[in-house]
């Protein structure tokens, strides 16, 4: 008799990863008064197994990566009045430890996006008599 064992630990750290997540954007909205951080947007939680420590992707609207840099330090500084805040809300034993990140990943993507932009505009100009089924396509 064979029994399907699903994983216990994967489901429990995902809810308390998507709950920190949504207490935090609360929290960096309504609480934290710093304007060194601008509007920030908790991109992703991940939490470890043992729930020691979170993971905080985050954006800012607007900003570049300096700025960006600048709240992660500010975060970082603010993350045991934020911990303590979420130990109030969360139904664990233990409030994980909150580690922030500055995800760059819509910078990086926008950078990209205009790199094959220009690409695509210079590689018009070279062939100007293809410039018909470039637009065909798009």
């Amino acid at each position: 008799m064979s029994r399907h064992r699903r994983p216990s630990g994967f489901q429990r750290t995902d809810r308390i990863a998507d709950q920190i997540q949504r207490e935090l954007s609360r929290l960096l909205q309504f609480q934290l008064k710093d304007p060194r951080v601008g509007l920030v947007t908790v991109q992703d939680v991940t939490v470890s197994r043992d729930l020691s420590y979170s993971d905080v992707y985050f954006t800012l609207l607007g900003e570049g990566a300096e700025a960006g840099y600048e709240a992660e330090k500010v975060l970082t500084g603010a993350a045991g009045f934020l911990r303590s805040s979420l130990a109030q809300t969360l139904n664990t034993r233990t409030t994980p430890k909150l580690r922030f990140h500055y995800d760059e990943t819509p910078e990086r993507a926008s950078e990209l996006s205009q790199l094959i932009d220009e690409a695509r505009a210079e590689d018009r100009e070279l062939r100007p008599d293809q410039d018909d089924d470039d637009t065909k396509n798009d």
